[in-house]
């Protein structure tokens, strides 16, 4: 039988993290269908309607939360197959570090579009 392989250490802090925030990732996109293509639909949807909405200090930190989150999951995901498929050496120590690049620039334009649409200046 095949061996089981796997970057992830199950007693490690990443790995648990990778469980939580797929568990929020499942109730906060459940959470999002509803609201955008249930309540209001998606013909409906304006960009007055998300200023306001992203006006409401609760749903601005939840989206926020959810950048975070849905970044923090899908790159750690990808590293660690990458890692499973044999990466190693100076090439992971390269993704590792254009990851973490990518990951902070998406997350700080994520923030300053949700601020642009919450009304909260750019400094």
């Amino acid at each position: 039988m095949a061996e089981r392989y796997s970057s992830f250490n199950s007693n490690g802090s990443l790995w648990l993290l990778q469980r939580i925030t797929a568990a929020f990732l499942v109730v906060i996109l459940a959470f999002h269908f509803f609201l955008l293509h249930f309540v209001n639909h998606a013909s409906e949807i304006t960009f007055a309607g998300s200023q306001y909405r992203m006006g409401d200090i609760s749903y601005y930190s939840l989206m926020v939360l959810f950048l975070i989150t849905a970044t923090f999951h899908g790159v750690n995901g990808v590293y660690n197959g990458l890692t499973n498929q044999g990466l190693t050496g100076t090439q992971k120590t390269v993704v590792k570090a254009v990851l973490i690049v990518a990951s902070v620039a998406l997350i700080v334009q994520g923030i300053r579009t949700a601020n642009a649409f919450a009304g909260i200046p750019l400094y």
